[in-house]
């Protein structure tokens, strides 16, 4: 491995809170707050039972990634990201394919917001191509060339927006660090444990290979929140993150 582009830090583990029951939920925030793990508040959590969550995450002073994926016109994006931000909130996100505008105004919403609420402000992190899409997807979305190539140009239109980093698979993050600086965030879901099922997820990657990657934040969702004990499962993908 290029010695550049050898990892200086752990990922950071995230874990998705992308269950149906607002209990197991709470319970899951509950027992893994003390790993000092962040977790990943979506669609299901996010609108099922928000305000239920976000005040165990508050409860447990939890960090958060806000994975809305906001995508419409700026003036709705900066309206959008004024209304989510909150104390707690680590990350949020946004696609990349609403275009400049969209990514300047969500940046901008999020220092606006942070500095009337006297915190930090939350980086902004645009998804560029879904883990669920693999290569042979790209043409019926009108996308030419192969995920890297599109994630990487979907990154220049962020970098350039000033968003802190992208969403991305593991396999993207060396060819962005060498394009980017290490310091650009990459936030990669679809982590998978060797021999686990990868799902939906047809760009997944092992928790040693996101750290070799030299990845920011490696998302786990149903290989621990589906486990028994959950706890033991982070503890276990944290050790191979470490």
């Amino acid at each position: 491995m290029n010695e550049a582009l050898q990892v200086v830090h752990a990922p950071r583990l995230v874990v998705a809170l992308d269950v149906p029951d607002p209990a197991r939920a709470v319970s899951l925030v509950e027992r893994l707050a003390p790993l000092g793990v962040l977790f990943k508040v979506g669609y299901e959590a996010f609108y099922g039972y928000g305000d239920t969550i976000r005040a165990a995450l508050a409860a447990n002073r939890a960090e958060y990634a806000l994975d809305l994926k906001f995508h419409d016109i700026p003036r709705t994006v900066h309206a959008a990201v004024r209304s989510v931000v909150a104390p707690g909130v680590r990350l949020l996100t946004v696609h990349a394919l609403g275009g400049a505008a969209m990514l300047d105004a969500a940046v901008d919403a999020a220092h606006e917001r942070a500095a009337e609420l006297g915190i930090d402000v939350p980086g902004v992190y645009a998804v560029t191509i879904l883990t669920s899409i693999g290569a042979e997807d790209l043409g019926e979305l009108g996308l030419a060339g192969g995920p890297g190539e599109n994630a990487t140009r979907l990154a220049a239109l962020a970098r350039d927006a000033r968003c802190e980093g992208v969403v991305c698979s593991v396999r993207e993050v060396a060819d962005l660090h060498a394009f980017f600086g290490a310091e650009f965030g990459t936030f990669c879901p679809g982590i998978r444990p060797a021999g686990t099922a990868h799902g939906d997820q047809k760009r997944a990657a092992t928790p040693r290979e996101a750290r070799d990657a030299g990845a920011g934040f490696a998302v786990v969702g149903r290989p621990i929140v589906e486990d028994a004990d959950p706890a033991g499962a982070a503890r276990a993908i944290l050790a191979e993150l470490g």
